[in-house]
């Protein structure tokens, strides 16, 4: 099978950069509208607002399900295997993966995402056999683009992605990793 093809492991426990990427589970429900309701996730990312309890119910659920399609990964970011302090995805695409992440407002200011995207290209590049990893960010959203940069990623000279989110239009600017970057 191929790595665009394949079914992801029904687990996945990742560990680098001082982190522990870990599966998302039921006794993190109460802790995720802490991480996820929040101005500029609610702005920046698609998860829906507000972001409640049952919110966390539906997003676990659907969790599961795209992993199991082998389509979408979505790992809770920790110190330690404990408490989650943020999220980081994976997305399958027909040329590599897309990588995303939300991390809580009091988690911010500490690389998370940063070391959490880094840990999560190096999955796809070594465990999926990936050449390129992809970022889609609005240019006007600072912390995302400090985090591709300081993750390493390229800003690359192709069409931008336009669209609308929750009643606002976006334009998207892609960057990229790849695997001999």
């Amino acid at each position: 099978m191929s790595s665009a093809t394949s079914p992801f492991p029904a687990r996945i426990e990742l560990t680098g950069e001082g982190l522990v990427l870990r599966d998302w589970t039921e006794s993190d429900l109460s802790a995720m509208p802490a991480l996820f309701d929040d101005p500029d996730v609610a702005y920046w990312t698609p998860l829906v607002s507000p972001f409640d309890r049952q919110a966390a119910a539906t997003r676990l659920e659907r969790d599961r399900k795209l992993r199991a399609e082998g389509t979408t990964i979505l790992l809770a970011i920790t110190l330690d295997g404990g408490a989650p302090l943020g999220e980081v995805m994976l997305r399958r695409l027909p040329d590599g993966v897309e990588l995303g992440y939300a991390v809580g407002p009091a988690h911010r200011g500490q690389g998370l995402a940063v070391r959490a995207v880094r840990v999560m290209a190096a999955y796809a590049f070594e465990e999926l056999e990936v050449e390129r990893a992809v970022l889609e960010l609005e240019a006007e959203n600072a912390a995302s683009v400090a985090v591709a940069e300081r993750a390493g990623f390229t800003l690359l000279d192709v069409p931008l992605i336009e669209g609308q989110e929750k009643g606002r239009p976006f334009v998207l600017q892609t960057w990229e990793l790849t695997r001999t970057s």
